[in-house]
C-alpha cells in the first residue's frame, strides 16, 4: 500500500505503533525466561540440572514453531486482525499462568502453550504492518517495529535487576497480566483489518472504506479474487529458492539470538573473568545493542537493501562474538562486544523479515513469513538444549560462544547467497493467482 494526501485520515503510524507495543509483551513474555533461570535452577524441589532448563527454554520455541508456522496460513485465511488479538490474549494468559506453576513439568508446558501465541504473532503483525507503509518504508518500519522485542527484552532485564529480589521470579511473568488490561482492550478498538484480505473475501466495500480511512492507495502487487496463497505456494517456483534460503537463514539467525537471550546471564555471570557485576547486565547489553542497532538497520535496509545489509549484520555478530572468546580484562569492550552482538544478531532478523515482505505478493506474505520464521524456530528450539549441554558437559561459556558465533557466520553466508537467489527468482514476478490455483 501507498499513502495518499487528499482529506482527513487516520495516520498509518497507528498500525505500527499497535503492533509494535504487542510484540514489546511479546519480547518480554519470551526473553524473561533467560532472567529467571538462575532462579529456577535454585528452586527448592524442582531439582533442575541445566540441561532440564535448557529443554524447557527450548519447549517454549517449539510452541512458537507450531504458532509460526500455522498463524501466517490462519491469518490470511481468517483475518490478521483476528489472529492480531487471539495471539496477544493467547500468550498473555499463559505466561501470566506460568506465575503459578508448581514445579517443571507443568511450568514446561505452560512455557510450551505460551509459546504458540508468541509465535503466532510476529509474522502475523509484519504482515499486516506492511499493507500499512510504502514498499520503500518497509524495512524501516518492519526494523523499527521489531525493536519491540529487545525492548521487552531490556524491560525483563531491568526488572529483573530491580525488582526480582522483591516479587520473585513468579512476579515476573505474573507481568505479562498487563497486555490483558491495557493493551488488548486499545487494539480491540483500534487494529483496522487488512484491506487486501477483505477485498479476497469479497467485502470490497470494507476495503475500500479502510483505505480512504488511512488514505491508502491500492496494493501493487497481485491480487486476486481466488482463495489465499497456501504453504505450497511459496515452496513451488518461482519462490521455491528464496523461501528455502531465507528460511535457513532465519534458523541459524535465531538459534544465534534466542540461544543468547536464553543463556547468558548463566553463562557469564559463574565465570571469574567476565566478574563484571550483575550477570543480567550482559543481558540488558545483548537487548540494548539490539534497540540501539534497530534504527541502524532500518536506514541500512533502506539505503544498501534489506539483504545485503542483513549479511553485514551477520558477520558483524560473528566478529563481536568471536571477540569474546579472548576474554577481555575490562567491562568496555564486552559490553561493546554484546552490543555488537545484539545488533548483528536480532538485526539480521529484522532485515530478513523486510526482505520477505519486499520479495513476495500481499496475498502469500503471510505464509511466507509463517513459513521462514516457523522453520527458524528449529534452531531457536535447539538453541537452548544445546547450551545446556554444553554447559553439563563442563564447555561452559567458551564453548556456547563460539557456537552462537559460528551460527551467525553461517547465516551471513546464507544471506549472501540469498542475496543473489532473490535477484533472479522473480524477474518478471509470476502471477500470485496462477499459483493459487493449483
Amino acid at each position: 500500500m501507498t499513502q495518499v494526501t487528499s482529506g482527513k485520515r487516520r495516520s498509518t503510524l497507528l498500525v505500527a505503533v499497535l503492533c509494535w507495543s504487542i510484540v514489546v509483551f511479546d519480547g518480554y513474555d519470551l526473553i524473561v525466561y533467560g532472567t529467571t533461570i538462575p532462579k529456577l535452577l535454585a528452586e527448592p524441589g524442582w531439582q533442575l540440572t541445566a540441561g532440564q532448563a535448557g529443554t524447557i527454554g527450548s519447549l517454549a520455541f517449539a510452541g512458537m514453531l507450531v504458532g509460526a508456522l500455522g498463524a501466517g496460513v490462519l491469518a490470511d485465511r481468517l483475518g490478521r486482525r483476528r489472529m492480531i488479538l487471539a495471539c496477544t490474549a493467547w500468550f498473555s494468559v499463559f505466561t501470566t499462568l506460568c506465575a503459578f506453576a508448581g514445579g517443571p513439568t507443568s511450568f514446561g508446558i505452560l512455557r510450551f502453550v505460551a509459546g504458540i501465541g508468541l509465535g503466532g504473532l510476529v509474522p502475523t503483525a509484519n504482515a499486516l504492518t506492511a499493507e500499512f507503509v510504502g514498499k520503500g518504508r518497509r524495512a524501516l518500519i518492519a526494523t523499527a517495529m521489531m525493536s519491540g522485542v529487545p525492548i521487552g527484552g531490556s524491560i525483563a532485564a531491568l526488572l529483573g535487576l530491580w525488582a526480582m529480589p522483591t516479587i520473585e521470579w513468579r512476579g515476573m511473568y505474573a507481568v505479562s497480566a498487563l497486555a490483558l488490561v491495557v493493551l488488548l482492550p486499545a487494539a480491540v478498538a483500534l487494529l483496522p483489518e487488512s484491506p487486501a484480505w477483505l477485498r479476497v473475501h469479497g467485502r470490497p466495500e470494507q476495503a475500500h472504506r479502510i483505505e480512504q480511512e488511512f488514505g491508502l492507495t491500492g496494493e501493487a502487487d497481485p491480487v486476486g479474487t481466488g482463495p489465499v496463497a497456501p504453504l505450497s505456494a511459496v515452496l513451488r517456483p518461482p519462490y521455491l529458492v528464496a523461501s528455502v534460503l531465507f528460511a535457513c537463514a532465519t534458523i541459524a539467525t535465531l538459534f544465534a539470538w534466542y540461544g543468547l537471550g536464553t543463556w547468558l546471564p548463566k553463562l557469564m555471570g559463574p565465570d571469574g573473568r567476565f566478574d563484571l557485576g550483575d550477570p543480567l547486565t550482559f543481558l540488558l547489553a545483548l537487548n540494548l545493542g539490539a534497540v540501539a542497532g534497530s534504527a541502524l538497520t532500518a536506514w541500512a535496509g533502506d539505503r544498501f537493501g534489506a539483504l545485503r545489509s542483513a549479511a553485514v549484520a551477520a558477520l558483524a555478530a560473528a566478529i563481536g562474538l568471536a571477540f569474546l572468546l579472548t576474554y577481555p580484562g575490562s567491562a568496555a569492550p564486552v559490553y561493546a562486544a554484546l552490543v555488537i552482538a545484539g545488533i548483528g544478531t536480532h538485526g539480521t532478523q529484522c532485515l530478513i523479515i523486510a526482505a520477505i515482505t519486499n520479495h513476495y505478493p500481499a496475498l502469500a506474505r503471510g505464509t511466507a513469513l509463517g513459513f521462514a520464521l516457523g522453520a527458524g524456530r528449529v534452531g531457536a528450539i535447539v538453541a537452548p538444549q544445546a547450551g545446556g549441554w554444553l554447559i553439563d558437559g563442563g564447555y561452559g561459556v567458551g564453548g556456547n560462544i563460539a557456537m552462537f558465533a559460528a551460527a551467525s557466520a553461517i547465516a551471513a553466508v546464507l544471506l549472501a547467497v540469498t542475496t543473489r537467489a532473490v535477484r533472479s527468482a522473480v524477474t518478471p514476478r509470476k502471477p500470485l493467482d496462477s499459483v493459487v490455483a493449483h
